[in-house]
């Protein structure tokens, strides 16, 4: 994969989609995500951890005020383990949670002007969303410039983003390295319980609301706020060539170490984001992390 073109818009099959209905939707994800689900009433997009009793990041989900419901934006991969975890808390609540991938796609454009070119109407603010024959457009999460574009197969094929076969690689590529470059974390299978959401800097990308009440996980992640500081944190590197997996232990050459939550090809190396030790460690991550990397540090797009 090269970054020299400019970055294609199309489908990302490697996202799937939950599909939150009922009268007690808000108030059933407002028990259990990190974000002010009220906000979604207000036509505004969230970022939001799903989190353990323990407070560790079970998922990170786009939420979107769709007209069929609240739908979720995650990995397609995580979508079966997060349904059958949120179902266990729906108890008494009047609220169905399902996976959508089947009758919701979701594509990715980057540029006001392929939004324009594709037909198709932009929200009015950074963290906006707008419904319009069909298709739901959201504004990215502290990346100007780029949106998700929800709707059925057939409605993304009509604004030409249906997606082709031998495209998709390149989509996902593109599509995952601008997450990289904006500073934006993303959990999987191999991820999945092993970071507290300020370690995935969550709390810098509005992903957190510390006002809302209680939701599970709020008592360790407030903690983690208050009371101390956070002493591992989300940083852009850039990695030399190599064989690297998400949720690879780190070791890195300055003594931080850590472990690995995306890594995307980039011209000569890889662009990657991890998190690792704010301070330099004689002690690994993990005692597979092997020998110390040298990587260089990126810059991201907002202060730590």
């Amino acid at each position: 994969m090269t970054t020299d073109a400019p970055p294609q818009s199309g489908r990302l099959p490697h996202l799937g989609v939950l599909r939150f209905t009922g009268p007690d939707s808000l108030s059933f994800l407002q028990g259990q995500v990190s974000n002010d689900t009220r906000r979604l009433a207000e036509s505004q997009s969230l970022l939001a951890a799903y989190s353990s009793p323990q407070g560790r990041v079970l998922a990170l989900m786009h939420l979107l005020p769709h007209s069929s419901g609240v739908i979720a934006i995650l990995p397609r991969e995580l979508v079966v383990p997060t349904l059958a975890g949120l179902r266990k808390f729906v108890l008494r609540a009047k609220v169905k949670i399902e996976d959508a991938g089947e009758l919701l796609n979701v594509a990715g454009l980057h540029g006001m002007h392929r939004l324009q070119s594709a037909g198709i109407t932009a929200p009015q603010s950074s963290t906006g969303y707008i419904e319009k024959e069909d298709i739901g457009v959201a504004a990215v999460n502290r990346d100007p410039g780029r949106f998700w574009v929800i709707g059925a197969a057939e409605k993304l094929a009509e604004h030409g983003l249906a997606g082709d076969i031998l495209q998709a690689d390149q989509i996902e590529h593109d599509w995952r390295l601008a997450d990289i470059r904006a500073g934006l974390p993303q959990i999987y299978l191999s991820t999945s319980e092993a970071f507290v959401a300020q370690m995935l800097n969550l709390d810098l990308l509005d992903g957190i609301s510390f006002s809302k009440g209680c939701y599970t996980g709020q008592e360790i992640i407030a903690r983690t706020q208050h009371l101390g500081r956070i002493k591992r944190r989300l940083y852009r590197l850039l990695l030399p060539l190599g064989e690297w997996r998400i949720g690879q232990a780190l070791q890195l050459s300055d003594g931080r170490a850590g472990r690995l939550i995306e890594a995307i090809r980039s011209g000569s190396g890889f662009e990657a984001l991890a998190v690792l030790s704010v301070d330099a460690s004689t002690t690994a991550a993990d005692g597979n992390a092997g020998a110390p990397i040298t990587a260089a540090g990126l810059p991201l797009p907002y202060e730590l």
